[in-house]
């Protein structure tokens, strides 16, 4: 094996991991405050909305085996003379909505 044989091989390891890199880096999660905006925007076509929140930072979520890294939130509004109040989990890849659940 010669020094020329090396630096090639050397040169193809290094630029293999340099696209490696930035591959797994370009895995960016959607803002929270993309995904409540979003949620806000889709509960406001119904009528107005009084409040809502959103934890900053994703926690796992597992369903059925499957984990995924999740925005939990939620959205407050009047229905007449009674308040309705809904929480929402979401993807943080993605933003897509897994599931809205009314808690009172």
């Amino acid at each position: 094996m010669n020094w020329k044989d090396v630096s090639i091989g050397a040169a193809v390891g290094l630029a293999a991991g340099v696209l490696i890199s930035k591959s797994a880096a370009q895995t960016v999660s959607v803002s929270a405050d993309k995904v409540l905006n979003d949620v806000k925007t889709q509960f406001k076509k119904q009528g107005p909305i009084d409040g809502s929140w959103i934890q900053m930072n994703p926690e796992e979520h597992e369903v059925m085996g499957v984990k995924n890294k999740v925005y939990r939130g939620g959205i407050s509004r009047h229905q007449g003379s009674d308040l309705e109040q809904f929480e929402f989990i979401a993807d943080s890849k993605t933003g897509t909505v897994m599931d809205i659940y009314k808690i009172s």
